[in-house]
């Protein structure tokens, strides 16, 4: 069988997930020619860049300007982008999916109904095109069984749009309760909604160490922080029981 195993000891998000599962060997063309279904009137522009974290080579992925304008986006209006955008039937649910999950998770927060949600944070077109694109590589991979180590969340404050947030972020919390999760340093956000969001609708199992398994392959993708303590990647690997 085949499986992959999210190895979050740096956290997860959206683009981190996207760049490991194309290091580790999604179909790069595949998930760009879906991509550029959200936005049929302006082409989309990539970068996918091998980049150093703290001496591991990972791959760092990009959306490159002139952007869209897809932001303040309300859950309905991303939900009825994704609708219109051709996709194939099972991407399209499953990217609905995820943003269901966020907004789930917002609505509660801020006592809302679902169509009153705005994602200020991650309703801007990189993080549409990291959900997407997430769901795209994984379709591409073909993989049977997903499997999540425990989360780290880090530590600290985020800067919201309403202020400043304890780490982890309350739509982050929410969506990972019943989840295994550890804090501890450093003092920065390293698990997004989006990356929590990731995990909840593709893990299967989350488990304490790497599961049995023979490797076959390793991906490494690159967030957007430099930390003095870990190198900031998401390791993703994948191989058969």
């Amino acid at each position: 069988m085949s499986s992959l195993y999210f190895d979050c000891f740096s956290g997860i998000s959206g683009d981190m997930t996207l760049a490991a599962l194309v290091d580790l060997g999604a179909d790069k063309t595949y998930i760009q020619s879906g991509l550029s279904r959200l936005s049929p009137t302006q082409k989309l522009n990539f970068s996918w860049k091998k980049v150093n974290k703290l001496g591991v080579s990972a791959l760092k992925f990009n959306l490159l300007p002139p952007f869209p304008e897809f932001r303040n986006y309300s859950y309905k209006k991303i939900r009825e982008l994704i609708e219109k955008s051709n996709l194939d039937n099972k991407i399209e649910a499953k990217s609905i999916a995820l943003f269901h999950t966020i907004a789930v998770a917002e609505a509660k927060i801020h006592n809302k109904s679902l169509d009153q949600v705005h994602f200020h944070e991650i309703g801007a077109i990189d993080s549409i095109i990291d959900v997407v694109g997430v769901c795209l590589a994984m379709e591409s991979l073909g993989v049977q069984k997903v499997f999540s180590s425990r989360v780290s969340l880090g530590n600290g404050f985020v800067k919201c749009q309403h202020g400043n947030y304890p780490v982890p972020a309350m739509a982050t919390l929410e969506i990972l309760k019943s989840v295994p999760v550890r804090s501890g340093k450093p003092q920065k956000e390293l698990t997004t909604p989006t990356g929590a969001a990731i995990l909840v609708n593709f893990a299967d199992e989350f488990v304490e160490g790497m599961p049995d398994m023979s490797v076959e392959k390793i991906g490494y993708g690159a967030g957007t922080r430099d930390l003095k303590e870990q190198p900031n990647v998401l390791r993703v690997l994948m191989g058969k029981q």
